[in-house]
């Protein structure tokens, strides 16, 4: 594509607020076939449709993630969270990711440990669609349904890492959020409930049933919440811990089931 094409679309996204106007022309230049196609896609992106949506995927913990439009895309900053589990398990490790979205954070780690048994749900059909392209990838298996009742039986009492990345942003802090996030991801990715922990509180209240012994429960929360959810945690029956990472501004709640 001659420069003047370049230029163009860098001006284009300029005018319309996007910060990293020139590095977001060049995905759109290398994913359009022709200048019809671009001039489409660089109008959906001026329009506010998250980039990700618009070239189909997401750049995650090194891999190339398919994110269709809808879907939840995944932070550069829950690459944390990954890290850590990943610091915490091993091959073979059984892993669950719930609230999965696109399922990036099973990909990932499945990617990073080498072998493991891998299966991730969530309760919206478009991502349950859209995870099963990247999970399937890793050898996992998706299941669509509401947490653990998406879950085969045979999983229970037997996880290593469950990665949770729930939805925390507080009910009446979704209008505050990116124009890109509230009008373009699903409310049930977002959407926390009345403190954020509404689903956290889901989540960690049957979390011991399906860990194996020494298995661990990791999510992601705001340093504003993390009393709370350790809090919760703790009233679980699991043992918490939390990690930061300040670069990212990630902060992850680690929930341990102790025992043998």
């Amino acid at each position: 594509m001659p420069w003047s094409a370049h230029s163009t679309v860098v001006e284009r996204l300029r005018a319309a607020g996007c910060v990293f106007a020139e590095d977001e022309a060049d995905l759109l230049l290398a994913a359009a076939d022709g200048p019809d196609e671009l001039d489409a896609m660089v109008a959906r992106r001026v329009s506010g449709l998250p980039l990700e949506h618009v070239v189909g995927w997401a750049e995650f913990a090194g891999l190339r993630v398919a994110v269709d439009p809808g879907v939840f895309v995944p932070r550069r900053r829950t690459e944390f969270l990954v890290r850590e589990a990943a610091s915490l398990a091993g091959p073979g490790a059984v892993v669950v990711d719930l609230c999965c979205g696109s399922g990036a954070l099973g990909a990932a780690l499945a990617a990073a440990l080498g072998r493991v048994e891998l299966h991730a749900a969530d309760i919206d059909p478009v991502a349950v669609a859209c995870a099963r392209r990247n999970v399937g990838v890793a050898g996992g298996h998706v299941h669509e349904g509401d947490l653990y009742e998406a879950l085969p039986e045979g999983l229970r009492g037997r996880v290593d890492v469950l990665l949770a990345n729930v939805p925390y942003v507080p009910t009446e802090e979704v209008a505050l959020l990116p124009v890109e996030a509230r009008e373009h991801e699903a409310r049930v990715a977002l959407d926390g409930g009345a403190d954020g922990l509404d689903v956290l509180r889901r989540v960690t209240a049957d979390a011991a049933r399906w860990l194996a012994p020494g298995g661990r429960l990791l999510f992601e929360t705001s340093e504003r919440q993390v009393p709370a959810a350790v809090k919760v945690v703790g009233g679980a029956g699991l043992v918490a811990s939390v990690v930061t990472d300040e670069e990212l501004y990630a902060t992850v709640v680690v929930g341990e089931r102790a025992g043998v």
